[in-house]
């Protein structure tokens, strides 16, 4: 009988408090992508408040979950695997942005979030976007947005039924096509009220109910980005269909290797000899050895 593979431990330790958090901080990201849908008009002052004001609170935010993530368990070996694969999908990134929506960096954040789990998935999300921003100066109000888009995309791959084998490339293909379709749509919602002329029909339009603003929404998302989005979703379900059997061996390897967060075991003390056999070590004696 072919012995069975111990399940890997995840990379960061996500515990109740964590979860709290996290749950915490993807409340305030919903707000932050949605205000257009839910926010009353002439309830702010300006137009460009509500995503200045909740993109400095997803970075809050961000702040006490990484500080709530470490306390609940990251060892050194994560921090560098999490430091290592950040600094890959910084450098490239810059390889694929701006061609017909090219994206190289969701593959491995796919990949690494279904080996290494929800907590590290999503640290890399965060971590990946971040270090990104810094290299290629995109530094602005949209880096929030994408930070958090890619930190849910990350934690959902560690969320994913455990399957294996081609079921399970197939399963995360799917999921990167519907994740790259996603992130287009939720990262429209940073630029749309101030991108278009309010005059026109597909435009932000203040007051207007819910269903009516979201059908301007989803006629600009199809007129202006629905082909950027499939070049990106295509790209992602390709690679991981190509390189993920390979990429997924070699990260479990990894993360076996690694055997983050050891559980520590002890073992029974030995009993003296007149009350109980020696120890194994002890039977064998200086020739047993």
């Amino acid at each position: 009988m072919t012995p069975q593979l111990q399940p890997l431990r995840a990379a960061i330790r996500v515990r109740r408090r964590s979860v709290a958090t996290l749950a915490m901080a993807s409340f305030i990201g919903v707000i932050a992508f949605g205000w257009p849908f839910i926010v009353a008009p002439g309830a702010l002052s300006s137009a460009q408040t509500p995503p200045l004001m909740f993109g400095v609170l997803l970075v809050l935010v961000l702040a006490v979950v990484f500080a709530e993530i470490a306390d609940g368990g990251i060892d050194a070996k994560a921090v560098a695997m999490l430091g290592v694969l950040a600094a890959i999908n910084a450098a490239l990134r810059p390889l694929g942005g701006g061609t017909a929506g090219i994206e190289t960096v969701f593959f491995i954040l796919v990949l690494a979030g279904r080996v290494f789990g929800p907590g590290f998935g999503f640290a890399l999300g965060c971590t990946s976007l971040f270090a990104s921003a810094l290299l290629t100066g995109g530094v602005g109000p949209w880096m929030p947005y994408q930070m958090f888009g890619c930190a849910w995309i990350g934690m959902l791959a560690g969320l994913l039924p455990p399957l294996r084998g081609k079921a399970e490339i197939a399963m995360l293909a799917g999921f990167g096509t519907v994740a790259g379709y996603a992130f287009g749509f939720l990262l429209n919602l940073s630029f749309w009220p101030f991108s278009v002329d309010p005059g026109s029909s597909i435009a932000y339009q203040p007051g207007l109910p819910f269903i009516a603003q979201l059908h301007r929404y989803l006629v600009f998302d199809a007129s202006t980005s629905l082909g950027w989005d499939t070049g990106r979703a295509v790209t992602t379900a390709l690679a991981i269909l190509i390189i993920g059997p390979t990429a997924l061996s070699a990260f479990r390897r990894t993360a076996r290797r690694a055997n983050f967060q050891p559980s520590p075991a002890f073992a029974p003390a030995a009993q003296s000899a007149e009350g109980s056999a020696p120890t194994a070590a002890g039977a064998a004696g200086p020739a047993g050895r």
